[in-house]
């Protein structure tokens, strides 16, 4: 992990663009490759995707991976290999365990573009059964609301690694504490999908920031507490990830 902060520019992500297809990726992804923006730590992959109406992704393979889909507008029509025929709606998060090996398509069945972020995650063992759950997450304004636990606190889901995502939703100059078990983490990563931040940083639309943790070992402006985040005046919507 990186000793400062690690600042992903939203302008400076990777970017796919075809008719029915715009993709923002904070990393490294399909013909896009840059070594130095691999990924951080176990977290491989976060694209921000907008679909067509009645286009994506037909059935495609993967393997050994843990992939999280945060449904932000629209929705998903979802099939694979092991059965599931399912549809993801705004608000609703789905994770697959890729495992041995799955196949599966995802495909906006609906009458309007939808937004989602994808996240990969490498697992901690390979060659794992795989596996899907999918469930709904209601906002919770001004609170953390866990995504990913691995011991499911909080209705959160699990993944194959000890990581854990959690979504925060502020309003205007709304402040939100950091969750107090960051303390098994190796580094965190800051992910804002609406709005801006003023406070520890100014974060904008789309950028990321990676950070290792614990706060002792961030820059000395944050030890040996962090500053609580802060929105600015659009408010903000972000993930939280702590990675090991």
């Amino acid at each position: 992990m990186h000793a400062t902060p690690l600042h992903r520019p939203a302008a400076e992500r990777f970017h796919s663009q075809l008719d029915w297809l715009d993709s923002w990726h904070s990393f490294s992804f399909a013909g896009h490759h840059d070594p130095a923006w691999m990924g951080f730590g176990p977290l491989r992959v976060i694209n921000d995707d907008t679909i067509a109406a009645g286009r994506g992704f037909g059935m495609h393979p993967h393997r050994d991976m843990e992939i999280v889909t945060v449904m932000l507008e629209g929705e998903l029509h979802h099939r694979d290999s092991m059965g599931h025929a399912e549809v993801l709606r705004a608000g609703e998060v789905q994770r697959m365990s890729a495992g041995t090996g799955v196949v599966h398509s995802e495909v906006n069945g609906g009458h309007q573009p939808c937004r989602l972020l994808q996240i990969w995650i490498e697992p901690s063992t390979s060659g794992l059964a795989p596996a899907y759950e999918q469930r709904p997450f209601p906002p919770q304004p001004g609170q953390w609301t866990p995504l990913l636990d691995p011991e499911r606190r909080g209705g959160a889901m699990a993944i194959e690694r000890p990581v854990r995502l959690w979504r925060g939703q502020l309003a205007p100059q709304q402040r939100l504490a950091w969750p107090q078990d960051l303390a098994a983490a190796d580094g965190v990563w800051l992910q804002l999908i609406e709005g801006e931040l003023r406070a520890p940083w100014a974060l904008r639309r789309g950028d990321g920031l990676g950070l290792a943790w614990p706060a002792s070992e961030l820059s000395p402006e944050l030890s040996p507490e962090p500053e609580p985040l802060e929105a600015a005046a659009a408010g903000a919507d972000l993930l939280l990830f702590a990675l090991a």
